[in-house]
């Protein structure tokens, strides 16, 4: 075992939303002593950074908020001068381009320092609320992208090198919003402290993609939103 209570450690990925929300409190129920990482990376608001502290805090888990510059922008959650785009209209799983949220290789950055991460502390295991299903397009959050990533790893870490490779989960990779949220549900997933809108301010917006897919998910799940309450 990893640590003095007999679990074992893993490091996961916690933005604020429902998903990495989901992810979180999924890796408790598997029985692993989670170390939350949430990243300050010049997003548009603080509010998703407050609402991912407050998620790990409710989970009785360590948490930290690690501060890091993209000063070249290319995404218009980072960037203000570019207006936040309505939402994608995808064709069944398709979706026609790639939207102007996406901020270049995200997700390659933040995995790789939770794998650092990880590898300091002893973790076997990193969490990362991904989805192929209910989302936005974006290329790192499809299957082949962390069956990639996991190679990298195996071949990349002294973790790899050693056999003791570090496994990425993706445990709502293949879920819709719907079941992300029943699942949640179950699992005791405070949603009405998370936050999913692109934009900050007192209420989110109902009109980005994000906040699209949240609707439909509480919609199709016959509940209604807590955070709306």
């Amino acid at each position: 075992m990893s640590n003095a209570a007999g679990l074992r450690k893993a490091v996961v990925l916690v933005s604020g939303g429902l998903d990495s929300a989901t992810a979180l409190y999924f890796a408790k129920k598997k029985g692993f002593s989670c170390h939350c990482l949430v990243f300050d990376y010049g997003q548009r608001h603080v509010r998703e950074i407050n609402a991912a502290r407050n998620v790990a805090r409710r989970a009785g888990c360590p948490v930290t908020i690690l501060k890091i510059s993209l000063p070249w922008k290319g995404s218009s959650l980072i960037d203000r001068r570019r207006p936040i785009p309505g939402a994608a209209q995808p064709q069944g799983r398709v979706v026609r381009a790639i939207p102007d949220t996406y901020v270049p290789a995200r997700n390659i950055i933040f995995l790789s320092f939770a794998l650092s991460y990880a590898e300091a502390i002893g973790a076997r295991a990193i969490f990362i609320g991904a989805n192929s299903i209910d989302y936005s397009g974006y290329p790192d959050c499809r299957p082949r992208f962390y069956r990639a990533f996991g190679a990298v790893i195996a071949q990349g870490t002294r973790a790899g090198v050693e056999k003791k490779s570090i496994k990425v989960y993706t445990p709502l990779l293949e879920l819709t919003k719907e079941q992300i949220i029943k699942l949640g549900t179950l699992l005791g997933v405070p949603y009405e402290l998370t936050w999913s809108c692109y934009k900050g301010g007192g209420k989110p917006c109902g009109v980005c993609d994000s906040c699209r897919l949240r609707a439909k998910g509480f919609r199709q799940a016959g509940m209604e939103d807590p955070s709306l309450r």
